[in-house]
């Protein structure tokens, strides 16, 4: 099981949302250079970092710190937020990420989908936001008619090496993630899922190493509050 401690960047700070709402935003004081220190210093392998500025813009805003982060430390990285063309995808690739999350654009255009994942093979995961099972875009402030499931469905065979799956409504909430959701998501799936949205203790990260086919999962606003203990979390990683 992989735990991808999160680290959400808006105007060079670490912050957190609710739900995905931007008005709804805690700050923390620490930056993300030190948050990822602090991670790697505690035994992380994996880091999940979303650019909000991106997430509106569609440009990449904090590519600097990202790669900063990247030259620091030994951490495989997911990256997203705002990624719409093939020269951002390069541009993160080039700087040293792992994988970079396709989510807006992936979900308006699946052809764009297709091509990076048969240009970036491996490279590539999807990141499916969802409320009330209908998927969301634009850093979640729109709403779409498609059916989660109906559309991953339709782009299964195209080569997406990871999913991340959001259940919009538990994001930030620490109420534990929607795990029937997920297990549905995973269900269907031809790559491994990962958890995200609403983690809360360890026993969700016990939880969700039970179920099918879900490869990790992303812990973010339980550690900034000091729910879950950074040391209690990295045992998780090999247990």
């Amino acid at each position: 099981m992989k735990i991808f401690p999160a680290i959400d960047i808006k105007d060079k700070k670490c912050v957190r949302l609710i739900k995905g709402d931007f008005e709804n935003k805690t700050e923390y004081e620490i930056s993300p250079a030190d948050q990822a220190r602090k991670y790697k210093e505690n035994g992380f392998k994996n880091l999940h970092i979303v650019d909000l500025d991106g997430a509106l813009t569609g440009d990449p805003i904090n590519i600097d710190i990202i790669q900063d982060i990247i030259k620091k430390f030994d951490l495989k990285i997911e990256i997203g937020g705002g990624v719409r063309n093939f020269e951002t995808i390069k541009k993160y690739i080039s700087a040293g990420v792992e994988k970079v999350i396709l989510g807006s654009a992936a979900i308006k255009d699946r052809r764009f989908l297709e091509e990076a994942c048969k240009k970036y093979p491996n490279q590539i995961a999807l990141g499916l936001d969802a409320k009330d099972g209908h998927l969301a875009t634009s850093g979640w402030t729109e709403e779409s008619d498609k059916l989660t499931t109906e559309y991953l469905k339709k782009v299964n065979e195209y080569g997406v090496s990871r999913i991340i799956y959001t259940d919009i409504n538990r994001d930030g909430t620490k109420q534990s993630p929607n795990f029937e959701e997920t297990q549905k998501v995973a269900d269907i799936s031809n790559c491994p899922v990962v958890i995200s949205g609403g983690v809360s203790s360890i026993n969700d990260i016990k939880k969700a190493k039970i179920l099918n086919n879900i490869e990790g999962v992303i812990v973010g606003k339980a550690i900034y509050d000091g729910d879950i203990k950074l040391g209690e979390l990295a045992k998780e990683i090999n247990a």
